[in-house]
Protein backbone atom coordinates (compact mmCIF):
# COMPACT_ATOMS: atom_id res chain seq x y z
CA UNK A 1 0.00 0.00 0.00
CA UNK A 2 1.12 3.30 -0.88
CA UNK A 3 1.04 5.37 2.17
CA UNK A 4 0.07 9.03 -0.54
CA UNK A 5 -2.95 6.76 -1.78
CA UNK A 6 -4.17 5.56 2.16
CA UNK A 7 -5.97 8.42 3.97
CA UNK A 8 -4.59 8.44 7.39
CA UNK A 9 -5.85 12.56 8.66
CA UNK A 10 -3.42 12.76 11.32
CA UNK A 11 -3.36 16.06 13.91
CA UNK A 12 -0.80 17.48 15.70
CA UNK A 13 -2.50 17.53 19.11
CA UNK A 14 -5.47 15.41 20.00
CA UNK A 15 -8.97 17.62 20.56
CA UNK A 16 -9.36 18.71 23.99
CA UNK A 17 -12.13 17.22 25.36
CA UNK A 18 -9.99 13.74 24.64
CA UNK A 19 -8.51 12.73 28.39
CA UNK A 20 -7.78 8.62 27.89
CA UNK A 21 -4.47 8.40 26.26
CA UNK A 22 -5.84 5.76 23.38
CA UNK A 23 -8.30 8.25 22.89
CA UNK A 24 -5.76 10.98 21.98
CA UNK A 25 -3.59 8.51 20.03
CA UNK A 26 -6.29 6.97 17.46
CA UNK A 27 -7.60 10.53 17.36
CA UNK A 28 -3.85 12.03 16.11
CA UNK A 29 -2.95 8.88 14.13
CA UNK A 30 -6.37 8.99 12.10
CA UNK A 31 -7.68 5.73 13.69
CA UNK A 32 -11.19 6.57 14.38
CA UNK A 33 -13.11 10.42 14.28
CA UNK A 34 -16.06 11.26 16.38
CA UNK A 35 -19.60 11.45 14.47
CA UNK A 36 -21.51 12.52 17.32
CA UNK A 37 -21.11 11.85 21.27
CA UNK A 38 -20.01 7.63 22.07
CA UNK A 39 -20.02 7.06 18.09
CA UNK A 40 -17.32 6.45 15.88
CA UNK A 41 -16.44 6.34 11.95
CA UNK A 42 -13.34 3.44 12.11
CA UNK A 43 -10.77 5.41 9.22
CA UNK A 44 -8.58 2.66 6.88
CA UNK A 45 -6.48 2.80 9.95
CA UNK A 46 -8.98 1.96 12.65
CA UNK A 47 -10.73 -0.85 10.39
CA UNK A 48 -7.04 -2.67 9.70
CA UNK A 49 -6.80 -3.24 13.32
CA UNK A 50 -9.96 -3.91 13.52
CA UNK A 51 -10.56 -6.39 11.17
CA UNK A 52 -7.68 -8.33 12.31
CA UNK A 53 -8.23 -8.41 15.37
CA UNK A 54 -12.09 -10.15 14.30
CA UNK A 55 -10.37 -12.64 12.27
CA UNK A 56 -8.04 -14.13 15.42
CA UNK A 57 -11.24 -14.15 17.18
CA UNK A 58 -12.84 -15.91 14.31
CA UNK A 59 -10.09 -18.16 14.52
CA UNK A 60 -10.04 -19.37 18.02
CA UNK A 61 -13.47 -19.61 17.77
CA UNK A 62 -13.21 -21.89 14.96
CA UNK A 63 -10.26 -23.93 17.14
CA UNK A 64 -13.24 -24.94 19.84
CA UNK A 65 -16.08 -25.70 17.13
CA UNK A 66 -18.11 -22.74 17.49
CA UNK A 67 -19.96 -21.20 13.99
CA UNK A 68 -20.29 -17.64 13.52
CA UNK A 69 -23.95 -16.14 12.69
CA UNK A 70 -25.14 -12.96 12.57
CA UNK A 71 -28.49 -11.11 14.35
CA UNK A 72 -30.55 -8.37 13.54
CA UNK A 73 -29.55 -4.92 15.44
CA UNK A 74 -33.50 -4.26 15.49
CA UNK A 75 -35.22 -6.56 18.18
CA UNK A 76 -38.84 -6.51 18.96
CA UNK A 77 -39.63 -5.80 22.93
CA UNK A 78 -41.35 -8.85 22.78
CA UNK A 79 -38.73 -11.05 23.55
CA UNK A 80 -37.30 -8.88 26.31
CA UNK A 81 -40.83 -8.20 28.00
CA UNK A 82 -40.69 -12.52 28.26
CA UNK A 83 -37.23 -12.35 29.73
CA UNK A 84 -37.98 -9.45 32.11
CA UNK A 85 -35.18 -7.20 31.15
CA UNK A 86 -37.13 -4.82 28.94
CA UNK A 87 -38.03 -2.74 32.05
CA UNK A 88 -35.17 -4.41 34.70
CA UNK A 89 -32.59 -3.26 31.97
CA UNK A 90 -32.74 0.52 32.79
CA UNK A 91 -32.23 3.61 30.28
CA UNK A 92 -29.02 2.58 28.86
CA UNK A 93 -31.90 0.82 26.23
CA UNK A 94 -32.46 2.22 22.96
CA UNK A 95 -35.56 2.19 22.79
CA UNK A 96 -38.56 2.90 19.63
CA UNK A 97 -41.57 2.47 17.74
CA UNK A 98 -42.28 1.68 14.74
CA UNK A 99 -44.77 3.65 12.85
CA UNK A 100 -47.75 1.27 14.20
CA UNK A 101 -46.55 1.34 17.38
CA UNK A 102 -44.90 -1.58 18.20
CA UNK A 103 -41.90 -1.39 20.43
CA UNK A 104 -38.34 -2.30 19.52
CA UNK A 105 -35.32 -1.62 20.41
CA UNK A 106 -31.50 -1.28 19.59
CA UNK A 107 -29.45 -4.97 20.43
CA UNK A 108 -27.60 -4.31 23.45
CA UNK A 109 -26.56 -7.57 23.91
CA UNK A 110 -28.41 -11.02 21.97
CA UNK A 111 -29.02 -13.44 24.98
CA UNK A 112 -32.92 -13.48 24.42
CA UNK A 113 -32.93 -13.46 20.40
CA UNK A 114 -30.60 -16.66 20.41
CA UNK A 115 -32.41 -18.25 22.97
CA UNK A 116 -35.67 -17.88 20.70
CA UNK A 117 -33.79 -19.51 18.07
CA UNK A 118 -33.15 -22.54 20.15
CA UNK A 119 -36.11 -22.88 21.51
CA UNK A 120 -37.92 -23.57 18.31
CA UNK A 121 -35.01 -25.36 17.13
CA UNK A 122 -33.66 -27.74 19.36
CA UNK A 123 -35.95 -30.43 20.72
CA UNK A 124 -33.53 -33.17 21.53
CA UNK A 125 -30.56 -33.98 24.51
CA UNK A 126 -28.75 -35.34 20.89
CA UNK A 127 -28.25 -32.07 19.46
CA UNK A 128 -26.16 -30.81 22.67
CA UNK A 129 -23.88 -29.29 23.71
CA UNK A 130 -23.56 -26.58 20.74
CA UNK A 131 -22.50 -23.11 20.71
CA UNK A 132 -23.01 -20.05 18.22
CA UNK A 133 -21.60 -16.62 18.39
CA UNK A 134 -21.27 -13.46 16.31
CA UNK A 135 -19.36 -10.26 16.36
CA UNK A 136 -21.68 -7.61 15.62
CA UNK A 137 -22.46 -3.78 16.68
CA UNK A 138 -24.14 -2.82 19.96
CA UNK A 139 -25.61 0.01 21.41
CA UNK A 140 -26.30 1.12 24.78
CA UNK A 141 -27.64 4.70 25.49
CA UNK A 142 -24.62 5.51 28.42
CA UNK A 143 -25.60 8.59 29.99
CA UNK A 144 -21.65 10.04 30.56
CA UNK A 145 -19.81 8.27 26.77
CA UNK A 146 -16.71 8.94 27.59
CA UNK A 147 -12.56 7.59 26.65
CA UNK A 148 -13.28 7.58 23.13
CA UNK A 149 -13.86 3.90 22.63
CA UNK A 150 -13.98 2.65 26.37
CA UNK A 151 -17.02 4.05 26.94
CA UNK A 152 -19.42 4.36 23.67
CA UNK A 153 -23.16 3.98 22.56
CA UNK A 154 -22.31 1.62 19.48
CA UNK A 155 -19.67 -0.55 19.59
CA UNK A 156 -18.90 -3.80 18.17
CA UNK A 157 -18.58 -6.98 20.41
CA UNK A 158 -18.09 -10.79 20.05
CA UNK A 159 -20.96 -12.19 21.88
CA UNK A 160 -21.58 -16.34 21.80
CA UNK A 161 -24.04 -18.39 23.59
CA UNK A 162 -23.63 -22.09 24.28
CA UNK A 163 -26.28 -24.34 25.15
CA UNK A 164 -26.07 -27.75 27.25
CA UNK A 165 -28.17 -30.57 28.36
CA UNK A 166 -25.94 -31.14 31.49
CA UNK A 167 -24.38 -28.97 34.43
CA UNK A 168 -21.52 -30.84 33.21
CA UNK A 169 -22.06 -30.08 29.69
CA UNK A 170 -21.87 -26.19 30.53
CA UNK A 171 -18.56 -26.51 32.30
CA UNK A 172 -17.19 -27.56 29.75
CA UNK A 173 -18.01 -25.36 27.37
CA UNK A 174 -17.29 -22.32 29.77
CA UNK A 175 -13.73 -23.77 30.15
CA UNK A 176 -13.24 -23.96 26.20
CA UNK A 177 -14.49 -20.48 25.84
CA UNK A 178 -12.18 -19.40 28.92
CA UNK A 179 -9.24 -20.77 27.15
CA UNK A 180 -10.37 -19.41 23.48
CA UNK A 181 -10.48 -16.03 25.10
CA UNK A 182 -7.24 -15.61 26.81
CA UNK A 183 -5.85 -16.92 23.61
CA UNK A 184 -7.23 -13.79 21.76
CA UNK A 185 -6.19 -11.63 24.43
CA UNK A 186 -2.85 -13.39 23.81
CA UNK A 187 -2.23 -12.46 19.89
CA UNK A 188 -4.14 -9.49 20.43
CA UNK A 189 -1.10 -8.24 22.69
CA UNK A 190 -3.18 -7.30 25.67
CA UNK A 191 -2.34 -8.36 29.41
CA UNK A 192 -5.80 -9.52 31.43
CA UNK A 193 -6.33 -10.43 34.86
CA UNK A 194 -9.48 -13.04 34.93
CA UNK A 195 -11.10 -12.18 38.14
CA UNK A 196 -14.01 -13.01 40.09
CA UNK A 197 -17.05 -10.87 38.77
CA UNK A 198 -20.76 -9.13 39.18
CA UNK A 199 -22.77 -10.82 37.16
CA UNK A 200 -25.39 -7.24 36.96
CA UNK A 201 -28.40 -7.70 35.03
CA UNK A 202 -27.38 -10.49 32.82
CA UNK A 203 -28.63 -13.33 35.24
CA UNK A 204 -27.13 -16.27 36.56
CA UNK A 205 -24.65 -16.50 39.46
CA UNK A 206 -21.30 -17.31 38.17
CA UNK A 207 -19.40 -15.26 36.15
CA UNK A 208 -15.72 -14.36 35.06
CA UNK A 209 -14.34 -10.85 33.78
CA UNK A 210 -11.42 -10.46 31.89
CA UNK A 211 -9.99 -7.27 32.74
CA UNK A 212 -6.98 -5.25 31.39
CA UNK A 213 -4.63 -3.15 33.94
CA UNK A 214 -4.60 0.11 32.87
CA UNK A 215 -4.45 3.75 33.86
CA UNK A 216 -7.60 4.84 32.43
CA UNK A 217 -9.59 1.98 33.85
CA UNK A 218 -12.92 2.50 35.05
CA UNK A 219 -13.01 -1.01 37.11
CA UNK A 220 -10.72 -1.78 40.49
CA UNK A 221 -9.83 -5.28 40.70
CA UNK A 222 -8.10 -6.91 43.50
CA UNK A 223 -5.28 -9.45 43.18
CA UNK A 224 -2.48 -11.21 45.44
CA UNK A 225 0.59 -11.53 44.94
CA UNK A 226 1.14 -15.22 43.64
CA UNK A 227 -1.49 -14.39 41.62
CA UNK A 228 -3.41 -17.20 43.29
CA UNK A 229 -6.66 -14.34 43.53
CA UNK A 230 -8.48 -11.99 41.39
CA UNK A 231 -11.63 -10.11 41.69
CA UNK A 232 -13.23 -7.03 40.69
CA UNK A 233 -13.74 -4.82 43.79
CA UNK A 234 -17.75 -5.45 43.74
CA UNK A 235 -16.84 -9.07 44.44
CA UNK A 236 -13.45 -9.08 46.38
CA UNK A 237 -13.55 -11.07 49.66
CA UNK A 238 -10.65 -10.07 52.20
CA UNK A 239 -10.06 -11.41 55.74
CA UNK A 240 -11.51 -9.15 58.66
CA UNK A 241 -8.06 -8.71 60.93
CA UNK A 242 -9.84 -7.09 63.94
CA UNK A 243 -10.82 -8.71 66.97
CA UNK A 244 -12.43 -7.22 69.97
CA UNK A 245 -11.78 -8.86 73.32
CA UNK A 246 -14.77 -10.22 75.06
CA UNK A 247 -16.01 -7.90 77.75
CA UNK A 248 -19.02 -7.66 80.72
CA UNK A 249 -21.73 -6.83 79.42
CA UNK A 250 -22.76 -3.56 80.23
CA UNK A 251 -26.45 -1.58 80.29
CA UNK A 252 -28.07 -0.39 77.22
CA UNK A 253 -27.90 3.78 77.94
CA UNK A 254 -29.19 6.26 75.39
CA UNK A 255 -27.66 9.13 75.39
CA UNK A 256 -27.63 12.46 73.11
CA UNK A 257 -25.47 12.70 70.17
CA UNK A 258 -26.18 16.63 68.39
CA UNK A 259 -25.22 16.64 64.35
CA UNK A 260 -23.21 13.55 64.71
CA UNK A 261 -24.89 12.28 61.32
CA UNK A 262 -21.46 10.71 60.23
CA UNK A 263 -19.20 7.72 61.95
CA UNK A 264 -16.08 10.16 62.21
CA UNK A 265 -18.58 12.80 63.84
CA UNK A 266 -19.83 10.36 66.07
CA UNK A 267 -16.40 8.01 67.13
CA UNK A 268 -15.09 12.13 67.95
CA UNK A 269 -18.13 13.11 70.30
CA UNK A 270 -18.15 9.99 72.31
CA UNK A 271 -14.72 9.73 72.15
CA UNK A 272 -14.66 6.05 70.79
CA UNK A 273 -13.04 4.20 67.83
CA UNK A 274 -15.11 3.52 64.84
CA UNK A 275 -14.65 -0.61 65.38
CA UNK A 276 -16.94 -0.07 68.86
CA UNK A 277 -19.72 1.49 66.26
CA UNK A 278 -22.39 -0.47 64.29
CA UNK A 279 -23.49 1.26 61.58
CA UNK A 280 -27.04 0.70 60.65
CA UNK A 281 -28.37 2.10 57.10
CA UNK A 282 -32.15 0.94 55.79
CA UNK A 283 -32.48 0.13 52.40
CA UNK A 284 -35.57 -0.69 50.08
CA UNK A 285 -35.10 -4.14 48.37
CA UNK A 286 -38.23 -4.41 45.80
CA UNK A 287 -40.95 -3.98 48.37
CA UNK A 288 -39.48 -4.78 51.64
CA UNK A 289 -37.42 -2.43 54.17
CA UNK A 290 -33.93 -4.05 55.38
CA UNK A 291 -32.14 -2.84 57.82
CA UNK A 292 -28.33 -3.47 57.07
CA UNK A 293 -25.63 -3.34 59.63
CA UNK A 294 -21.92 -3.21 59.49
CA UNK A 295 -19.08 -2.16 61.74
CA UNK A 296 -18.43 1.59 61.47
CA UNK A 297 -14.58 1.67 60.20
CA UNK A 298 -15.98 -0.66 57.04
CA UNK A 299 -18.10 0.02 54.04
CA UNK A 300 -21.44 -1.80 52.28
CA UNK A 301 -20.59 -2.75 49.05
CA UNK A 302 -23.69 -2.38 47.59
CA UNK A 303 -23.39 -5.49 44.67
CA UNK A 304 -22.71 -7.96 47.28
CA UNK A 305 -26.01 -6.42 48.87
CA UNK A 306 -27.70 -7.57 46.04
CA UNK A 307 -26.76 -10.78 45.63
CA UNK A 308 -27.54 -11.12 49.29
CA UNK A 309 -31.48 -10.26 49.10
CA UNK A 310 -32.12 -10.95 45.55
CA UNK A 311 -34.21 -8.58 44.87
CA UNK A 312 -34.40 -6.56 41.77
CA UNK A 313 -34.43 -3.06 42.46
CA UNK A 314 -32.24 -2.56 45.48
CA UNK A 315 -31.80 1.03 46.79
CA UNK A 316 -30.92 3.13 49.76
CA UNK A 317 -34.08 5.17 51.50
CA UNK A 318 -34.49 8.71 51.43
CA UNK A 319 -34.28 11.13 53.82
CA UNK A 320 -37.79 11.30 53.74
CA UNK A 321 -38.00 6.97 53.70
CA UNK A 322 -36.08 7.15 56.14
CA UNK A 323 -37.95 9.91 58.68
CA UNK A 324 -41.51 7.96 57.85
CA UNK A 325 -40.53 4.79 58.77
CA UNK A 326 -38.12 4.93 61.23
CA UNK A 327 -38.84 8.00 63.14
CA UNK A 328 -35.13 9.09 62.73
CA UNK A 329 -33.22 11.43 60.23
CA UNK A 330 -29.88 10.07 58.77
CA UNK A 331 -27.56 8.41 61.60
CA UNK A 332 -29.95 7.72 64.19
CA UNK A 333 -31.40 4.48 62.98
CA UNK A 334 -30.49 1.78 64.55
CA UNK A 335 -31.15 -1.86 65.30
CA UNK A 336 -32.91 -1.73 68.28
CA UNK A 337 -36.88 -2.20 68.73
CA UNK A 338 -36.63 -1.81 65.09
CA UNK A 339 -39.90 -3.86 64.35
CA UNK A 340 -41.00 -1.57 61.52
CA UNK A 341 -37.69 -3.45 59.54
CA UNK A 342 -38.65 -6.67 57.54
CA UNK A 343 -35.43 -8.03 57.29
CA UNK A 344 -32.01 -7.12 59.43
CA UNK A 345 -29.16 -8.27 58.00
CA UNK A 346 -26.06 -8.11 59.03
CA UNK A 347 -22.05 -7.79 57.76
CA UNK A 348 -20.10 -10.75 59.74
CA UNK A 349 -17.73 -7.78 60.84
CA UNK A 350 -20.30 -7.49 63.62
CA UNK A 351 -20.62 -10.82 64.76
CA UNK A 352 -18.20 -11.10 68.14
CA UNK A 353 -18.95 -6.98 69.21
CA UNK A 354 -19.98 -6.09 72.98
CA UNK A 355 -20.71 -3.16 74.23
CA UNK A 356 -21.44 -0.96 70.70
CA UNK A 357 -22.95 2.08 70.04
CA UNK A 358 -26.29 1.98 67.55
CA UNK A 359 -28.41 4.44 66.73
CA UNK A 360 -31.82 4.95 68.42
CA UNK A 361 -34.34 5.12 65.66
CA UNK A 362 -34.50 8.95 67.31
CA UNK A 363 -32.62 12.24 65.78
CA UNK A 364 -29.58 12.53 67.45
CA UNK A 365 -29.60 10.04 69.65
CA UNK A 366 -27.92 6.84 69.90
CA UNK A 367 -27.82 3.74 72.25
CA UNK A 368 -24.42 2.76 73.88
CA UNK A 369 -23.17 -0.77 75.22
CA UNK A 370 -26.11 -2.48 72.63
CA UNK A 371 -25.06 -6.02 72.36
CA UNK A 372 -26.56 -8.96 69.60
CA UNK A 373 -28.82 -11.16 70.86
CA UNK A 374 -29.45 -8.84 74.28
CA UNK A 375 -30.55 -5.58 72.72
CA UNK A 376 -31.23 -6.74 69.01
CA UNK A 377 -31.87 -9.40 66.39
CA UNK A 378 -30.26 -10.27 63.27
CA UNK A 379 -31.86 -12.46 60.40
CA UNK A 380 -28.96 -12.80 58.47
CA UNK A 381 -25.24 -12.47 58.84
CA UNK A 382 -23.12 -12.28 55.14
CA UNK A 383 -19.76 -10.82 53.78
CA UNK A 384 -21.76 -7.05 52.17
CA UNK A 385 -18.89 -5.45 53.03
CA UNK A 386 -16.01 -3.94 50.50
CA UNK A 387 -12.37 -5.01 50.71
CA UNK A 388 -9.72 -2.50 51.70
CA UNK A 389 -6.24 -2.58 50.09
CA UNK A 390 -3.85 -4.66 52.21
CA UNK A 391 -5.81 -6.78 53.82
CA UNK A 392 -5.50 -10.59 53.11
CA UNK A 393 -6.71 -12.52 50.12
CA UNK A 394 -9.18 -15.56 51.26
CA UNK A 395 -7.02 -17.58 49.84
CA UNK A 396 -3.27 -17.13 50.87
CA UNK A 397 -3.67 -14.50 52.75
CA UNK A 398 -1.45 -12.48 51.23
CA UNK A 399 -2.09 -8.38 51.37
CA UNK A 400 -4.82 -7.44 48.40
CA UNK A 401 -3.30 -4.93 46.32
CA UNK A 402 -5.71 -2.52 43.92
CA UNK A 403 -5.43 -2.21 40.10
CA UNK A 404 -7.53 0.10 37.89
CA UNK A 405 -8.30 -1.63 34.90
CA UNK A 406 -10.22 -2.10 31.77
CA UNK A 407 -13.34 -4.98 31.42
CA UNK A 408 -12.58 -6.14 27.69
CA UNK A 409 -14.31 -9.39 28.22
CA UNK A 410 -17.05 -11.29 30.17
CA UNK A 411 -18.33 -14.95 30.69
CA UNK A 412 -21.34 -16.05 32.27
CA UNK A 413 -22.79 -19.46 33.70
CA UNK A 414 -26.61 -18.12 33.02
CA UNK A 415 -27.68 -21.81 33.89
CA UNK A 416 -31.85 -21.90 33.12
CA UNK A 417 -32.29 -17.97 33.59
CA UNK A 418 -33.23 -17.68 30.22
CA UNK A 419 -34.61 -20.46 28.84
CA UNK A 420 -37.24 -21.41 31.40
CA UNK A 421 -39.21 -18.27 31.16
CA UNK A 422 -38.57 -18.17 27.61
CA UNK A 423 -39.50 -22.04 26.88
CA UNK A 424 -36.10 -23.48 25.59
CA UNK A 425 -36.95 -26.88 26.40
CA UNK A 426 -35.63 -30.73 25.39
CA UNK A 427 -35.80 -33.78 26.40
CA UNK A 428 -33.46 -35.44 28.10
CA UNK A 429 -32.47 -39.41 27.49
CA UNK A 430 -35.30 -40.77 29.68
CA UNK A 431 -37.68 -38.76 27.45
CA UNK A 432 -38.36 -35.82 30.19
CA UNK A 433 -38.65 -32.45 29.42
CA UNK A 434 -36.21 -30.38 30.45
CA UNK A 435 -34.74 -26.57 30.19
CA UNK A 436 -31.65 -25.69 27.80
CA UNK A 437 -28.81 -24.71 29.99
CA UNK A 438 -27.10 -21.65 28.61
CA UNK A 439 -24.21 -19.82 29.04
CA UNK A 440 -22.99 -16.32 27.26
CA UNK A 441 -19.59 -15.14 26.66
CA UNK A 442 -18.63 -11.47 25.39
CA UNK A 443 -15.58 -9.70 24.20
CA UNK A 444 -15.76 -5.88 24.04
CA UNK A 445 -14.18 -5.80 20.64
CA UNK A 446 -13.49 -1.89 20.39
CA UNK A 447 -12.85 -1.22 23.70
CA UNK A 448 -9.92 -4.11 23.77
CA UNK A 449 -8.77 -1.60 20.80
CA UNK A 450 -8.23 0.83 23.29
CA UNK A 451 -6.90 -1.41 26.11
CA UNK A 452 -4.37 -2.31 23.64
CA UNK A 453 -3.26 0.77 23.07
CA UNK A 454 -3.19 1.71 26.64
CA UNK A 455 -0.81 -1.17 27.16
CA UNK A 456 1.65 -0.34 24.66
CA UNK A 457 1.94 3.31 24.71
CA UNK A 458 5.28 4.95 23.17
CA UNK A 459 7.09 8.32 23.91
CA UNK A 460 5.20 9.66 21.02
CA UNK A 461 3.10 6.90 19.91
CA UNK A 462 1.78 3.48 19.38
CA UNK A 463 3.73 -0.32 19.41
CA UNK A 464 1.00 -2.04 18.15
CA UNK A 465 1.18 -6.05 18.92
CA UNK A 466 2.24 -7.98 15.47
CA UNK A 467 -0.66 -9.78 14.99
CA UNK A 468 -3.35 -6.80 15.21
CA UNK A 469 -1.03 -3.67 13.82
CA UNK A 470 -2.31 -2.13 10.96
CA UNK A 471 0.39 -2.88 9.35
CA UNK A 472 3.62 -5.08 9.95
CA UNK A 473 6.43 -2.87 7.81
CA UNK A 474 6.54 0.38 7.26
CA UNK A 475 8.97 1.43 4.29
CA UNK A 476 10.01 5.37 4.59
CA UNK A 477 11.88 6.83 1.69
CA UNK A 478 13.80 10.39 2.80
CA UNK A 479 14.27 11.62 -0.90
CA UNK A 480 11.74 10.71 -3.11
CA UNK A 481 13.98 12.65 -6.13
CA UNK A 482 16.42 9.96 -5.44
CA UNK A 483 16.31 7.75 -8.01
CA UNK A 484 18.67 4.72 -5.71
CA UNK A 485 16.04 5.53 -2.93
CA UNK A 486 13.53 4.65 -4.77
CA UNK A 487 14.54 1.83 -6.84
CA UNK A 488 15.48 0.34 -3.45
CA UNK A 489 12.37 0.96 -1.76
CA UNK A 490 10.23 -0.18 -4.42
CA UNK A 491 12.25 -3.50 -4.37
CA UNK A 492 11.83 -3.73 -0.92
CA UNK A 493 7.74 -3.06 -1.18
CA UNK A 494 7.78 -5.85 -3.49
CA UNK A 495 9.32 -8.23 -1.95
CA UNK A 496 7.98 -7.53 1.29
CA UNK A 497 4.44 -7.82 0.59
CA UNK A 498 4.07 -11.26 -0.59
CA UNK A 499 4.68 -12.21 3.22
CA UNK A 500 3.76 -8.83 5.04
CA UNK A 501 1.65 -5.92 5.27
CA UNK A 502 3.32 -3.19 4.39
CA UNK A 503 3.21 0.53 3.65
CA UNK A 504 5.35 2.22 1.58
CA UNK A 505 6.00 6.15 2.62
CA UNK A 506 6.21 7.79 -0.91
CA UNK A 507 5.46 11.40 0.14
CA UNK A 508 6.84 14.13 -0.71
CA UNK A 509 7.00 15.04 2.86
CA UNK A 510 9.61 16.41 5.19
CA UNK A 511 11.46 13.53 7.07
CA UNK A 512 9.74 14.94 10.29
CA UNK A 513 6.49 14.85 9.19
CA UNK A 514 6.80 11.12 8.03
CA UNK A 515 8.68 10.14 10.99
CA UNK A 516 5.75 11.58 13.29
CA UNK A 517 3.36 10.23 11.28
CA UNK A 518 5.00 6.55 11.51
CA UNK A 519 5.27 7.12 15.44
CA UNK A 520 1.45 7.00 15.17
CA UNK A 521 1.13 4.38 13.04
CA UNK A 522 2.94 1.83 15.14
CA UNK A 523 4.28 -0.60 12.35
CA UNK A 524 6.26 -3.66 14.27
CA UNK A 525 9.02 -2.86 11.41
CA UNK A 526 10.25 0.44 10.40
CA UNK A 527 12.43 0.32 7.36
CA UNK A 528 14.25 3.87 6.62
CA UNK A 529 16.17 4.23 3.22
CA UNK A 530 17.86 7.07 3.10
CA UNK A 531 21.92 8.42 2.29
CA UNK A 532 23.34 4.63 2.28
CA UNK A 533 20.64 3.28 0.16
CA UNK A 534 23.51 3.23 -2.29
CA UNK A 535 25.23 0.78 -0.61
CA UNK A 536 22.17 -1.86 0.00
CA UNK A 537 22.06 -0.44 3.61
CA UNK A 538 18.70 0.29 5.30
CA UNK A 539 18.00 1.28 9.37
CA UNK A 540 15.69 -0.47 11.00
CA UNK A 541 13.81 0.76 13.98
CA UNK A 542 11.06 -0.80 16.38
CA UNK A 543 8.23 1.59 17.89
CA UNK A 544 9.64 3.04 20.65
CA UNK A 545 13.58 2.65 20.55
CA UNK A 546 15.79 5.02 20.68
CA UNK A 547 17.93 4.18 18.45
CA UNK A 548 17.78 2.62 14.26
CA UNK A 549 20.07 -0.31 13.57
CA UNK A 550 21.61 -0.60 10.46
CA UNK A 551 20.47 -3.78 8.59
CA UNK A 552 22.14 -5.15 4.73
CA UNK A 553 19.79 -5.52 2.02
CA UNK A 554 20.80 -8.88 1.86
CA UNK A 555 20.08 -9.75 5.43
CA UNK A 556 16.55 -7.90 5.47
CA UNK A 557 14.53 -10.64 4.41
CA UNK A 558 15.77 -12.52 7.32
CA UNK A 559 15.72 -10.27 10.00
CA UNK A 560 11.73 -9.34 9.26
CA UNK A 561 11.26 -12.43 9.11
CA UNK A 562 12.57 -13.49 12.84
CA UNK A 563 11.29 -10.08 13.80
CA UNK A 564 7.49 -10.73 12.89
CA UNK A 565 6.87 -15.03 12.14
Amino acid sequence: MRQSKFFMPTLKEAPSDAVAESHKLMLRGGYIRQVTAGVYSYLPLGYRVLRKAENIMEEEMEKINVPEMIMPHLLPATMWQESGRYKKYGDEMFRLSDRHGRESLLGPTHEETFTEIIAKNLKSYKQMPIALYQIQTKFRDENRPRFGLLRGREFIMLDAYSFAATREQLDEQFDDEARAFKAIFDRCGVKVHPVIADSGTMGGKNSTEFQAPAAIGEDTIATNESGTYAANLEMAKSIDTFKQEPEELKELTKVATPDCDSIEKLAAFLKVPATRIVKSILFVADDQKVLVLIRGDKQINKVKLGHVLDADEVREATAEELIEITGSAKGGVGPVDAAWADKIVADETVKNLFNVVVGANETDYQYENANLDRDFKVDEFADIRTANEGEPDPIDHEPLKFTTSIEVGHIFKLGTYYTETMGADFLDNNGKTQPVIMGSYGIGVTRMLSAVVEQHLTENGIAWPKEIAPFEVHIIQMKMNDDEQTALAEKLEKELSVSYDVLYDDRKERPGVKFNDADLLGAPIRITIGRKASEGIVEVKHPGDSEAVEVHIDDLTDFVEKELR
